[in-house]
C-alpha cells in the first residue's frame, strides 16, 4: 500500500459532505487513519477462499399453540383502555 493511499483533499470532501469541519492537524490524522483502513481491508484479499458449504440447520424451535391471555388480563396493567382495546394518546 502506497502512503499517499488517500490525500487530504479526499478527507475534505468527505468531511464536507458529512458537514464537518476539519482543521488541517484532524485532516492529517484521518488521511493517516483512512490509510491504516485501507490497508486492512488489502489484508482481507490474502485470505484463502474455500469452497465448503456450512451445514445448515433449523435453530428454531417448532410452534406450540398454547393458551393465551384473556382479554381482561392483557388489559389488566395497562394505563388506560376503552372499549375492551388499549387506549394511547391521539397522534396528529
Amino acid at each position: 500500500m502506497s502512503d499517499n493511499a488517500v490525500e487530504s483533499d479526499e478527507v475534505r470532501h468527505v468531511a464536507d459532505l458529512a458537514r464537518v469541519d476539519l482543521d488541517d492537524a484532524e485532516v492529517e490524522r484521518f488521511t493517516e487513519q483512512f490509510g491504516e483502513i485501507l490497508a486492512a481491508f488489502e489484508a482481507l484479499d490474502e485470505v484463502p477462499e474455500t469452497d465448503r458449504e456450512a451445514d445448515l440447520t433449523n435453530v428454531m424451535r417448532p410452534d406450540e399453540i398454547r393458551e393465551g391471555l384473556t382479554q381482561e388480563e392483557a388489559l389488566q396493567n395497562a394505563p388506560e383502555s376503552e372499549a375492551g382495546q388499549f387506549k394511547g394518546p391521539k397522534v396528529s
